[in-house]
């Protein structure tokens, strides 16, 4: 049967989310039939609400990045099922918190990558926002992420990458034949001051110009 997303009163975050919810997944529905029922999309437009609720601390934010991650996952499973055919390699960036590392790692590999790569990245224990100091030196390469948000790691996007690049995260990634996995050793932002923040977003730069030789 499939889930009644109106039934589900006193969600906080939104006003009414149980309708936005509902509406999303209607349209979601639409866009992925012939690959997923209702209640499957259902359950990943729920899912990614409350996975995102339990950090978020900006909740005007909430529904345009509930759209984004749900409809981002949908198509990491559909790519994994072979439903959608990914024209690049996928590349994956997991750090502990995605509001360091990883961010600048997927931000970076977009910008260099020159669309030669599709790029996620996720937390195996996400915080509520992107440290600021990232969003500052990231910035002075001209390079914006007001816009992005930490997100949950999932088993879809692991499922959907060619190669999973993780920081910091200890086993949180699941294992799948057939993908190439590295583990980047790198200073947390979280702890640094300013000009080590910098000099760890150099450092990733490297790390992402080597990357992308060897899946091109």
């Amino acid at each position: 049967m499939s889930m009644d997303l109106t039934d589900r009163r006193g969600m906080p975050g939104l006003a009414y989310p149980e309708e936005y919810l509902k509406r999303l997944a209607g349209e979601l529905t639409e866009k992925f039939a012939g690959i997923f029922g209702a209640e499957t999309v259902e359950r990943y437009v729920l899912e990614s609400y409350t996975g995102l609720l339990r950090t978020s601390k900006v909740k005007a934010h909430l529904a345009s990045q509930t759209t984004r991650f749900a409809t981002d996952r949908l198509t990491a499973l559909a790519q994994a099922k072979g439903a959608i055919e990914s024209p690049v390699p996928e590349i994956l960036f997991v750090c502990e918190q995605n509001a360091g590392r990883s961010q600048m790692a997927a931000v970076l590999t977009n910008h260099l990558g020159k669309g030669r790569v599709h790029v996620r990245s996720a937390g195996s224990s996400p915080t509520d926002v992107i440290n600021p100091a990232v969003i500052e030196v990231m910035a002075e390469l001209g390079l914006d992420l007001r816009e992005e948000f930490p997100k949950p790691l999932t088993d879809d996007v692991v499922q959907a990458a060619d190669v999973v690049v993780t920081m910091g995260c200890g086993d949180a990634c699941a294992i799948y034949p057939g993908k190439r996995y590295l583990d980047w050793e790198l200073a947390d932002p979280a702890h640094l001051d300013i000009d080590d923040v910098r000099a760890v977003r150099d450092e990733i730069r490297e790390r992402v110009l080597a990357l992308l030789t060897m899946v091109d």
